[in-house]
């Protein structure tokens, strides 16, 4: 394989993977970086400046792809089976006729990344972390609710205080859509600026609880991110923000990078969760500048 877009699938399109309709979206020019996660809210993280410098190739997961219609039976845990999500992965890469590929994953989609270029790693060049947590543990988030309670202003807890009161009534109006209730409610925690109005980048997005349920609320609490890193000879980059109170601050990163074989770890000191907007022309540097270094 290449490292160009099959030609009839550089627009986009939709990859049918049992029940689920998977879509991507390709936007820009240059090396081919495979984004996973929604194809309607990552686009709107990145700037358009670095769509003149990288491919940006923008996937979805089962948490995030509508179901093909009709839907036989409803979706269940089982249908989100963490190897599952990395063979969909592979099946886009593949789709798209790409060979080697940059794999980057925000978030808790660090971890799809990471395992990814663990189980396939002749396909991947480089892998990028973003506002990713060693884990979603207890002990990572006491530390993360420790970061919180030590390290913010009062303006910023009233802030969320007043926000979480209003959740119960977001839940209750439309259950279906808890995450993205929850994360815009928790925008003291995950946005330097605690004013801004994360739900744009949410508009139209679909959904699949139980696949976010059975992901965040376990598969990464229980994730050991140090099996196989001995093996991995990939470049690695972590790019996080100083002000991230929704995943263990960097320092808890300490301990794990001397397993790296090669590990970048870039602190962004004005963004919280997602440098590549708050910070998008500092972080596009960063990329840009470690993808040439490597």
């Amino acid at each position: 394989m290449s490292n160009d877009i099959h030609p009839a699938r550089s627009a986009g399109g939709v990859l049918r993977s049992g029940p689920f309709s998977l879509q991507y979206k390709v936007e820009g020019r240059g090396r081919p970086v495979l984004v996973v996660g929604s194809v309607l809210y990552y686009p709107r993280t990145f700037s358009a400046a670095l769509r003149q410098h990288l491919q940006l190739a923008f996937v979805d997961h089962r948490g995030f792809a509508p179901l093909t219609e009709p839907a036989n039976e409803p979706v269940t845990a089982a249908d989100f089976a963490f190897e599952t999500v990395l063979e969909d992965i592979e099946r886009l890469r593949a789709h798209l006729g790409l060979g080697k590929i940059v794999i980057l994953g925000h978030s808790g989609h660090g971890y799809m990344a990471l395992e990814y270029a663990k189980r396939y790693p002749k396909h991947v060049s480089h892998v990028v972390m973003i506002a990713t947590g060693p884990s979603h543990n207890a002990e990572h988030m006491t530390m993360a609710e420790r970061h919180w309670q030590e390290a913010v202003c009062p303006a910023r807890k009233a802030k969320l205080e007043r926000e979480m009161a209003q959740l119960p009534a977001d839940l209750a109006a439309a259950p279906e859509k808890r995450f993205i209730a929850f994360c815009l409610r928790m925008g003291a925690r995950s946005w330097h600026d605690h004013d801004f109005d994360a739900a744009p980048l949410w508009d139209g997005v679909h959904v699949n609880m139980a696949g976010f349920d059975h992901l965040w609320g376990e598969v990464f609490r229980d994730i050991d991110i140090t099996r196989g890193l001995e093996a991995l000879d990939i470049p690695v980059l972590l790019a996080l923000g100083r002000f991230d109170y929704l995943v263990a601050p960097y320092e808890a990163w300490t301990p794990y990078r001397p397993l790296f074989r090669d590990l970048t770890v870039r602190v962004f000191d004005r963004s919280s969760h997602t440098p590549q907007l708050e910070e998008s022309e500092a972080f596009d540097s960063v990329l840009l500048e470690w993808l040439k270094s490597r």
